[in-house]
C-alpha cells in the first residue's frame, strides 16, 4: 500500500499539462466494440488504474488490445469473435465496465454483465440503462448479481425519455441504438462534454447522431460500424483540480488543457469567490489569487451545465478559505459528504444538515492522518494538505490513482512538496 505525505504552506507557481479525460475514455473505448471491421485507435489517453482495468475487460472479451503509456495512444482491434459475459472480476472494480453491455447487446444479440462497482458515493441505479434496452426491444433477465439482455431479432428504434438525465444511461442507450433498425430519440438525455466527444467519435465510426449539446438526440440506426481515430477530449475535473489548487495556495499557474467551455460554472463561482480567472486560449487557463481573504458561495451540483458533483470537494476546500458562510449542496449523490469527516480532522468547520454542508470561514487547516473516501475527494484532501500548517499524511491512494497520472509529480513542478511513499 501507498500513502501521499503533502508538507503545506507553498504557493504553486508555473504551468501544468493537463491529461486526456477519465470519464470520456473509458465510455469511448467501450463503444470501439461496436466496429466489426477496422481498427480504432486513440490518443491523448491517460495512463491511469481504470484505463488498464478496461483494457484488460475488453481483452478478456476477446479484443486485441495496445497501449502505449509514453505516446499515450490504446489501440483496439474488436474485429473478431466476442465472448459476451463480462466477469464480475473486472466489473465490480470500476462502474464504466458496464459500458460494455450496450455495444455487445446491439453487435451480438445477447451479453451478460456482472452488476457495476466503483466509487462508494452513493446510489447509482442502473434502471435507466434497463429501461433504455427494454424499449430498443431487449429482454432483461437479472439474478445473483448479473444483469442479461436479449435481443434475438436485433434492436429496434424507438422514443426513449429518461427520468433523469443519467451520464451513464445516455452512453449505453446511444450505443445501442447506433445499431438498432430505424431512428431512435433520446429525450431528456445528458449533455456532458464528455457525451459530445463520444458522440464525435460514433460519428467518425459511421454512425448516425445528431442534437449533440442537446438534450434531445436522434440517432439513425446504420448496419455496422467501423474502427476510427480520435483524440481524447482533456480531463475537466483534472483542469478544475490544479485551477482550485493555485487559487488556494495564492498562487499563479496556467492550466494548459483546461476548456473554458467545459469548466463554466466553476470559473463563475471561483470569480464570485474574488480569484482572478483568465481565459488565455481555448485550452488554456491561466488562475492567480492574492487576497487575503474570499468571498462566501452557495454552490449547488446539477447535471450539466450546472456545477459538477465530480468538482464538489474539490470546492469545499476552496471555500475554507472563504471568510463567511458557504454551502454546499450535494443533489446528485446522496452518499457524497465523506470527505467532510476527514476535513474535519484537520479542524475544518464544517456541518452537514441534510444535503448540505454549511461552512464556516476562514479555516485554519493543520496536518494530520487522513484518508481518502473517494476519487475526487483524494484530490481534495491533496489541496487541504497544501493549505495546511505542517505534515498531511494521505492513505486509500488507490482512488487517486485512478483518475490523476502523475499527480504528485504535476504539483511538485508546480512547487508543492508532495512525496509518494509504499508501506
Amino acid at each position: 500500500m501507498s500513502k501521499i505525505i503533502v508538507e503545506g504552506g507553498t504557493r504553486l507557481e508555473g504551468e501544468v499539462q493537463i491529461d486526456g479525460a477519465k470519464n470520456a475514455v473509458l465510455p469511448i473505448v467501450a463503444s470501439s466494440l461496436l466496429a466489426t471491421e477496422g481498427v480504432s485507435k486513440f490518443y491523448n489517453v491517460p495512463n491511469l488504474s481504470d484505463v488498464k482495468i478496461i483494457s484488460e475487460l475488453l481483452e478478456s472479451l476477446g479484443v486485441k488490445v495496445s497501449y502505449n503509456k509514453d505516446e499515450k495512444t490504446l489501440e483496439v482491434d474488436a474485429t473478431g469473435k466476442l465472448k459476451t459475459e463480462a466477469d464480475f472480476e473486472f466489473v465490480s472494480k470500476m462502474r464504466a465496465s458496464f459500458l460494455v453491455m450496450a455495444p455487445l447487446l446491439a453487435r451480438e444479440k445477447s451479453t451478460k454483465v456482472s452488476m457495476p462497482g466503483g466509487c462508494a458515493i452513493g446510489s447509482r441505479p442502473i434502471e435507466q440503462h434497463l429501461k433504455g434496452f427494454e424499449l430498443l426491444g431487449a429482454e432483461i433477465i437479472q439474478d445473483a448479481g448479473y444483469v442479461e439482455a436479449k435481443a434475438e431479432n436485433g434492436l429496434q428504434g424507438t422514443t426513449i425519455f429518461f427520468d433523469f438525465p443519467s451520464v451513464g444511461a445516455t452512453q449505453n442507450v446511444l450505443m445501442a441504438s447506433c445499431l438498432s433498425k430505424g431512428t431512435t430519440i433520446l429525450e431528456n438525455a445528458a449533455q456532458e462534454p464528455e457525451i459530445n466527444d463520444m458522440i464525435k467519435f460514433l460519428r467518425k465510426m459511421g454512425a448516425k447522431i445528431s442534437g449533440e449539446k442537446t438534450s434531445r438526440l436522434v440517432i439513425e440506426g446504420v448496419e455496422k460500424l467501423v474502427g476510427a481515430e480520435h483524440t481524447i477530449m482533456p480531463d475537466r475535473v483534472e483542469a478544475a483540480t490544479y485551477m482550485v489548487a493555485a487559487a488556494a495556495t495564492k498562487g499563479n499557474v496556467l492550466v494548459k488543457g483546461a476548456r473554458y467551455e467545459d469548466n463554466i460554472a466553476l470559473v463563475a463561482k471561483m470569480r464570485e469567490m474574488g480569484i482572478t480567472v483568465e481565459i488565455v486560449s481555448d485550452n488554456d487557463i491561466r488562475v492567480t489569487n492574492d487576497n487575503d481573504y474570499l468571498k462566501p458561495i452557495d454552490v449547488k451540483t446539477l447535471p450539466h451545465p450546472g456545477f459538477l458533483t465530480d468538482m464538489q470537494s474539490i470546492i469545499m476546500v476552496l471555500t475554507l478559505l472563504a471568510k463567511g458562510v458557504s454551502t454546499v449542496t450535494e443533489t446528485v449523490f446522496e452518499n457524497r459528504f465523506m470527505h467532510v469527516e476527514e476535513l474535519k480532522r484537520m479542524n475544518a468547520k464544517i456541518r452537514i444538515e441534510g444535503r448540505s454542508s454549511i461552512i464556516e470561514g476562514p479555516n485554519t487547516l493543520e496536518g494530520t492522518r487522513v484518508k481518502a473516501t473517494d476519487l475526487r475527494a483524494g484530490a481534495a484532501l491533496i489541496i487541504a494538505g497544501l493549505i495546511a500548517h505542517g505534515k498531511t499524511t494521505i492513505r486509500n491512494i488507490y482512488h487517486i490513482d485512478r483518475g490523476y497520472v502523475d499527480i504528485e509529480s504535476k504539483f511538485n513542478n508546480l512547487g508543492a512538496k508532495i512525496e509518494r511513499v509504499e508501506e
